[in-house]
């Protein structure tokens, strides 16, 4: 069993940074896929970028490329997400989700276990 515990959200202006992190329970961690996800308001819940467990990165969402960047410490059981040049249009509940397997998915369905999920607004 893996628990994640998402922070480090919040609200920021335009142009502002933030920096998520997921702090994951369980000793398997540096074995599982690490994905970040986010659900604007009204909208579906869309892929953003995942890590595998080498630290190599999936493509990122069209949207956050050159300003997003994913991370993972493995002796911390923390990823994280950098999001810098942030834009009103990033503003979502952003999710983090491990997945059993040394490679990353793209789907909901694809990951394990979920965090709860950390608020994320950004205004104009």
């Amino acid at each position: 069993q893996v628990q994640l515990v998402e922070s480090g959200g919040g609200l920021v202006q335009a142009g502002g940074s933030l920096r998520l992190s997921c702090a994951a329970s369980g000793r398997t961690f540096s074995t599982y896929a690490m994905g970040w996800f986010r659900q604007p308001p009204g909208k579906e819940l869309e892929f953003v970028v995942a890590i595998r467990w080498r630290g190599s990165s999936t493509e990122y969402l069209d949207s956050v490329k050159g300003r997003f960047t994913i991370s993972r410490d493995n002796a911390k059981n923390t990823v994280y997400l950098q999001m810098n040049s942030l834009k009103p249009e990033d503003t979502a509940v952003y999710y983090c989700a491990a997945r059993d397997s040394s490679w990353p998915g793209y789907k909901r369905s694809d990951y394990d276990y979920w965090g709860q999920g950390t608020q994320v607004t950004v205004s104009s």
